[in-house]
């Protein structure tokens, strides 16, 4: 198997982040050993469709989605790919296979009520932590930058001069955010009690634990959890629903749907397109209210 060189090659060539290629292994090794286990074969590098078929039905039978078992198998069909572009296979086995029915899912936004709420009526204590948490929210709405984006963020990319911030997104993508006057207010505030931390140790972050230590993905999660509770009844309240909402939000305004996916950092619009099924519920409810028609 040539499982390290297809790794590296995702890492260096590909520009994917280390959790990427972690799950990209993990995914490759599972199979790679479902197969010595219930076949007694050592290689995948020249595996039939009839195997994977098999472990397809092992990991749907232990109850894991439909949803999964689709990233899991693409990662598996990377992998023949990589090898047919080494010249390590001829065919890929899972040139014809279909990707398992899913249900589409659909992500809840916070209103626009809930945000104002979650930025204008709670109570942040007015220390580092208070003044970090809420420029945190805010942030992460201003932007509408994912979550490891957010934790990236260095001092250097803000730049209040321009009013812009730049984000480093996925395959190492660079973007660049206006900056609202009211995330600049925030950031200073912000900025003046993070001088009077003791002990920094990633000083070139923006987002620091009150150790000075860089912030970790759990812990942007915790605080989002945290504050949106106080506010929100619904279920879902992880950071990602804030990227979901600012992109509603601006479609819901009449933003162009272009530019949604330049701020959101998207390759393709069909990644932004799942985002507009709020917005066109809204557009629904102007049209019934406006339309001279609409009421009757």
């Amino acid at each position: 198997m040539v499982i390290s060189e297809f790794l590296s090659y995702l890492a260096l060539e590909k520009n994917y982040s280390k959790h990427t290629v972690k799950a990209y292994e993990s995914d490759v090794v599972a199979f790679a050993e479902f197969c010595g286990k219930e076949f007694d074969v050592e290689d995948i590098d020249s595996v039939g469709y009839n195997m994977v078929r098999n472990w397809i039905v092992s990991l749907s039978e232990s109850g894991i989605n439909n949803r999964s078992i689709n990233r899991k198998i693409a990662s598996l069909k990377a992998y023949f790919k990589f090898l047919q572009r080494i010249g390590s296979l001829e065919i890929n086995p899972l040139v014809k296979h279909k990707a398992l029915k899913t249900s589409k899912k659909v992500e809840i936004p916070f209103s626009e009520i809930e945000m104002d709420m979650v930025l204008s009526t709670i109570e942040y204590s007015n220390d580092f932590e208070g003044k970090r948490d809420e420029l945190l929210i805010h942030i992460l709405y201003a932007t509408g930058m994912r979550r490891a984006e957010l934790i990236q963020l260095k001092l250097y990319d803000v730049n209040f001069e321009k009013m812009t911030i730049k984000v480093l997104g996925k395959r190492n993508k660079e973007r660049i955010i206006p900056m609202l006057p009211e995330t600049k207010e925030k950031f200073i505030d912000y900025l003046e009690e993070r001088k009077k931390v003791e002990e920094i140790k990633d000083g070139g972050y923006v987002f620091l634990t009150s150790s000075g230590n860089k912030f970790y993905e759990t812990l942007v999660y915790r605080l989002i959890n945290r504050y949106f509770r106080m506010v929100s009844s619904k279920v879902k309240t992880s950071p990602h629903i804030l990227r979901h909402t600012f992109a509603t939000h601006l479609l819901n305004k009449g933003a162009d749907l272009n530019a949604v996916k330049e701020l959101l950092g998207h390759s393709s619009l069909a990644s932004t397109q799942v985002y507009t099924h709020n917005s066109i519920a809204e557009l629904k409810k102007v049209h019934a209210m406006a339309h001279p028609r609409g009421n009757k």
